[in-house]
């Protein structure tokens, strides 16, 4: 086996708590090695979470920047187009993120979710990641992976819900949810 290096393109995906978590660990690690890491979260932005405040320590090295409203599509709901119109945003500054060079890896936090909903091509995100610069990471998270997002993927971990304390009625928990 050869000792190959380059950016690796990761899913975390499935139904099962800890996609961001496991996103956000990687950061982490990232920083600690030196490696400038953004995280778009392309849904996410009405809550207040306590990795908002978390990253600031780490200065330019880790930057997270909310890019919704909020949580989108809960029970059927049609898509709203402002929802539509935030995730084709985010999607520009991913896009131009990724091909920047200024990041070691892009977080592309609930991605997976924008584009099952079908608030983003696939297709799209196929072609930017074929063309990223080489020793560009990237995470992609939320349930339902895009086959053509898994097949690219170098690594891609489905997270399996066992079971929830929200089953037994436990509420989301600051410092442990968010």
């Amino acid at each position: 086996m050869t000792d190959l290096r380059r950016g690796l393109i990761i899913v975390n995906t499935g139904p099962g708590k800890g996609k961001t978590t496991a996103a956000m660990g990687t950061a982490l690690r990232a920083v600690g090695n030196g490696l400038r890491v953004l995280m778009l979260q392309f849904l996410k932005g009405s809550w207040h979470y306590g990795e908002l405040d978390a990253v600031k320590a780490f200065g330019d090295r880790f930057i997270m920047k909310q890019m919704g409203r909020g949580f989108v599509k809960v029970g059927g709901a049609e898509t709203d187009p402002e929802d539509v119109k935030l995730v084709e945003q985010a999607w520009q500054e991913a896009e131009q993120a990724i091909q920047s060079q200024q990041w070691d890896l892009v977080i592309l936090d609930e991605i997976n979710y924008a584009i099952s909903y079908g608030m983003l091509d696939p297709a799209k995100v196929v072609a930017a990641l074929k063309r990223r610069p080489e020793m560009v990471h990237v995470i992609l998270t939320g349930r339902n992976a895009h086959p053509g997002i898994v097949e690219l993927a170098d690594t891609v971990t489905e997270m399996r819900q066992v079971k929830h304390a929200y089953e037994k009625g436990v509420m989301a928990q600051r410092g442990i949810e968010y």
